[in-house]
């Protein structure tokens, strides 16, 4: 029943060129799995999808970090040209003359983006753990957002159709899990993670705890051990 993994480079071994991902991550290095990204840009799996609420902020704008940190995030995977196309909420910096990687890459035609609204891409995510292949919602409508999407009229009100997100495997961060994968998030972590847990296929979890089954209080699991199929302490 031990779901431990002994290494970052065993816990994604096996994501294949091509795979569709979810990473979490808000905005600064708060929830986001930074070993499980470093080993998959050790590991080189190329031609990536990635579903985040950033295409990897935290190096560029410092938040949340100690002053001269830079943390990792998906932009290391960019600059490694392994991400083919990336389906976020907030892509590029909020300064001009500090670019993303991925700002970089994708002015250079190297990557495609698919910009969703933040509680819309929310919303995706959790629908495809749900079992709903889409829902209709007022966000995007009368802007570019509804390019090519299906609408329609509700109590006298226009609505966008939007498909749900599911992904091949969930890199996921956490401050604690039993062995069984039962997880408890802390702070900013409780942003992404928790949602993404529950559509993807394989979840892999770092966390900074290990306990045995049984000493988190069943009411303060927040993702329970059915969803999670990895964990690597780090």
């Amino acid at each position: 029943m031990s779901k431990i993994v002994s290494s970052f480079g065993e816990a994604v071994a096996d994501i294949p060129d091509g795979a569709i991902l979810m990473i979490d991550g808000f905005a600064g290095p708060g929830g986001t799995p930074q070993n499980l990204i470093r080993a998959l840009r050790d590991h080189g799996a190329s031609d990536l999808t990635i579903i985040s609420n950033t295409a990897g902020l935290a190096s560029v704008i410092g938040f949340g970090t100690i002053p001269g940190d830079r943390p990792i995030d998906i932009g290391i995977l960019v600059e490694n040209e392994q991400v083919k196309k990336v389906i976020a909420s907030f892509p590029v910096s909020p300064s001009p003359s500090r670019p993303t990687a991925f700002e970089t890459a994708y002015r250079e035609g190297k990557i495609e983006l698919e910009v969703v609204p933040q509680g819309t891409l929310a919303e995706r995510i959790r629908a495809g753990g749900a079992g709903i292949p889409a829902f209709y919602t007022p966000t995007g409508v009368g802007t570019l957002m509804a390019e090519g999407k299906e609408s329609r009229v509700f109590d006298g009100r226009e609505y966008l159709l939007e498909r749900a997100l599911k992904a091949d495997f969930a890199l996921l961060r956490a401050h604690r899990a039993d062995t069984m994968g039962n997880t408890q998030y802390k702070g900013t972590s409780r942003n992404f993670n928790g949602v993404m847990a529950t559509t993807a296929n394989e979840v892999i979890m770092e966390v900074d705890e290990v306990v045995e089954p049984g000493e988190i209080d069943p009411g303060a699991v927040h993702t329970p051990g059915i969803y999670v199929n990895r964990v690597v302490k780090i």
